[in-house]
């Protein structure tokens, strides 16, 4: 929200009060409480006037501190709240005549106690940023309402990335955004996943710990700062220090949780009935084995809403008229070797059997009157469930069991945004806070039922709504996009700015949602959907198997689907990753490269881990420009070497896509291309790219690992598994392992 008339004046109505000077400091093990009265204190008279904000610091784990600023202590505690991790660490703090200082790890808070007000946040002595003068403040609207606000200094030059998956510009400078879920496509400023996160470039990120609507001003309303406000008494926000953009995100998923590794089956290809089409088991069925006749790998089928009755979504039944005997169908299905997955959604109609059972039961989300809140939008006098009922939650799971005993794998979990606030939660929560929340709770229901029926790495859901926490319930996917390639990138743009949000996994439509694709788009976007964490075929009105656009689909398909698979040993790894560092698939370029000032716009490229450069194809002729860092890039489907900084244009065909491998890296490739789990270490091929001179590369494929040196001219591989059959290429030759052989050589051509 702004406040603000340019930079004299305040907007009509609006009031405000900010601390200008420390009165008081407490400090102990743990932290810092200071008392700040908002104008100066210059004889007895003026302790008689307010408000004081009273403000404490303190330091969850290494590198992280929160600063919490108060008003009114009085107001009664509502959740939610953000659930937060702490592994019982102690800060030091201190203060004497001119600071009040708290330390975490390499990071400080330095409240400045004589005039003027200034809070700084260090690292090695640097100043990362800094509050000053009405930065902190307590603001009152033209209406009465009340907000707290904090502005961040932005250093010249610092860019500032993530608050969630958003489909404008990748830098968020300049930019107005509001922290509140919407089901607004991928084509506005609304999002389906507001996360109050941001990392700069600068060493620091932070998080505001408010599940309500925030407002960030990134640098729009004050130019050199961050601005975030919210109506609220009491505000917390966390300070992360990184250094690198990289180290930031894995200290922001510890604090809010780190992305569940998904099974490996997850990454091979999904295919979908797509929405509104017609279809049936032989209509499903006529699809898989039209994929299985053209040697197209498929992994997951998914069914999406009509595989329940019209106007009953959702009681959870299958359509009796379209699916007779769904439980002989899935197991016909699974003989076949697909996983299953079917769309749900947290909202229940009032013609599904389970509205009027929900309602006696008291699950289902009620007006303030009592009343059960509905309206007609999406389904005919649709409830909510209250997930803040832990009896809601469990009669909701109940629900999915019994699809679980039927066969179905996982469940496409849709919607979660559409949350009212003119309701009472059973719990008490705020329903202001719930807005955003209410996904988290709806996504880890659906998780925890698969993970107690499926085991600690066989659960998985796709997700469309989140806040700051849900990438503990990958995966998610990018909502409604159109078939443009406008529209591809836009979804680009969201994918890398949810990772830059903490997430991991991250998928989208290929073809695009809403339309049907062009032939060549649907080509273009094939390379990007099987080079993408997560890989479905999946569309509105009209379906998305390969041969309805071209026979050359079918072959692209083919090609980058068994590419992928081929990949599984490289991806598994950087999915590990993910998993146990909080450092996405999909990476933003300046997440790699944060020292090369060329990195921080790119929003058309990206690595798939950490040595794979991606640029999709956004034209039919296959025109495509994209920067390559520093060094000798070589690529991975074929070509010359590219040697970088600069900037390449080319023309690629619907087989060809900008694939290029990170000089220096060794990428391990499996010997089975045709499914995503098998044995990664069986027959694998360690592929190494430029290593120079003395190189030692430590590389893992599955249950074993491998180290690869560069001596002279020769490369040198071993593995700490002696029966593993494998092999190592280079520049074209290729040595293989036999069995019982932990140790191979390979000369390299005289430089």
């Amino acid at each position: 929200m702004k406040f603000t008339d340019g930079y004299w004046l305040l907007r009509e109505g609006v009031t405000a009060a900010h601390p200008v000077e420390v009165l008081d400091v407490t400090s102990d093990s743990g932290g810092l409480e200071i008392h700040a009265p908002t104008q100066p204190i210059r004889h007895r008279g003026d302790l008689l006037k307010g408000p004081v904000v009273t403000i404490s610091a303190h330091a969850p784990l290494p590198d992280v501190i929160g600063v919490t600023f108060t008003h009114f202590q009085g107001e009664e505690p509502r959740g939610p709240r953000f659930e937060l991790c702490a592994d019982g660490f102690t800060a030091h703090a201190e203060h004497d005549e001119d600071h009040a200082t708290l330390t975490s790890g390499a990071l400080s808070v330095r409240v400045a106690r004589t005039s003027p007000w200034h809070v700084d946040f260090l690292a090695h002595g640097r100043v990362l940023t800094s509050s000053g003068p009405k930065g902190m403040g307590i603001m009152r609207d033209a209406a009465g309402a009340h907000y707290l606000r904090e502005q961040l200094d932005l250093g010249v030059g610092t860019q500032v990335f993530g608050l969630g998956e958003r489909f404008g510009p990748l830098v968020k400078n300049g930019q107005v955004v509001d922290m509140w879920n919407a089901d607004g496509g991928t084509a506005t400023e609304q999002a389906y996943k507001n996360v109050p996160f941001y990392l700069t470039d600068a060493g620091y990120g932070v998080f505001v710990d408010h599940p309500g609507r925030v407002s960030f001003e990134v640098g729009s309303e004050a130019v050199s700062r961050v601005q975030f406000s919210a109506e609220t008494q009491e505000l917390t926000y966390y300070v992360i220090h990184g250094p690198a953009p990289k180290d930031i995100l894995r200290k922001y998923t510890a604090l809010t949780g780190r992305p569940a590794l998904p099974p490996a089956w997850s990454f091979g290809l999904w295919l979908s009935t797509s929405f509104t089409t017609s279809y049936d088991e032989d209509t499903v069925t006529s699809f898989i084995d039209g994929m299985r006749e053209r040697e197209l790998p498929l992994s997951v089928f998914h069914f999406d809403c009509f595989w329940m009755r019209e106007f009953n979504w959702c009681d959870f039944r299958w359509d009796p008229r379209v699916f007779p005997d769904p439980e002989g169908m899935l197991a016909r299905l699974k003989d076949k070797g697909l996983r299953i997955c079917v769309w749900i959604n947290p909202y229940i109609a009032q013609r599904s059997p389970l509205f009027a059972e929900g309602r006696a039961l008291g699950h289902l989300l009620r007006r303030p009157d009592g009343s059960v809140w509905q309206w007609d939008l999406w389904q005919p006098g649709m409830a909510l469930v209250d997930f803040t009922s832990p009896a809601a939650r469990d009669w909701y799971a109940s629900k999915l069991e019994a699809l679980l005993d039927q066969g179905v794998d996982c469940f496409k979990t849709d919607f979660g945004e559409r949350v009212p606030v003119d309701v009472a939660y059973a719990d008490g929560a705020d329903p202001e806070r719930m807005h955003n929340y209410y996904t988290y709770l709806y996504n880890r229901t659906v998780f925890d039922v698969l993970r107690k029926h499926r085991g600690e790495h066989e659960a998985v859901v796709f997700a469309r709504s989140a806040t700051a926490g849900s990438q503990r319930f990958p995966v998610h996917w990018g909502g409604d996009c159109e078939a443009t390639y406008a529209s591809m990138a836009e979804s680009l743009r969201g994918g890398l700015s949810l990772g830059m949000s903490g997430f991991g996994f991250w998928s989208h439509d290929i073809g695009g949602f809403e339309g049907t694709p062009t032939p060549a788009l649907f080509k273009r976007w094939i390379a990007f959907g099987l080079l993408s964490s997560h890989s479905r075929l999946h569309g509105s009105s009209s379906y998305r198997v390969p041969w309805l656009f071209d026979e050359e689909a079918v072959d692209v398909l083919r090609l980058f689907t068994r590419l992928k698979m081929g990949l599984m040993p490289y991806l598994y790894e950087a999915a590990l990753t993910a998993h146990t560092e909080g450092v996405p698939m999909m990476r933003a370029m300046v997440l790699e490269f944060p020292d090369d000032p060329g990195c921080a716009h790119l929003e058309r490229q990206y690595m798939l881990g950490p040595d794979l450069l991606v640029a999709p194809v956004f034209s039919d002729e296959g025109d495509v420009s994209y920067y390559v860092p520093e060094g000798t890039w070589t690529p991975y489907l074929g070509g010359p070497p590219v040697t970088g900084p600069r900037w390449v244009r080319e023309r690629h065909g619907f087989g060809s896509v900008p694939l290029l491998v990170r000089p220096g890296a060794v990428v391990p490739v499996g010997a089975v291309d045709d499914r995503p789990e098998y044995d990664y270490a069986d027959g694998v091929t360690l592929r190494a790219y430029g290593l120079e001179r003395g190189a030692r590369v430590p590389v893992r494929a599955g249950r074993v690992a491998f180290t690869v040196v560069r001596e002279g001219n020769t490369l040198r591989a071993s593995c700490d598994d002696p029966s593993a059959p494998w092999g190592l290429a280079a520049g074209g030759r290729e040595v293989r392992a036999r069995a019982g052989t932990g140790f191979l050589s390979l000369e390299l051509e005289s430089e």
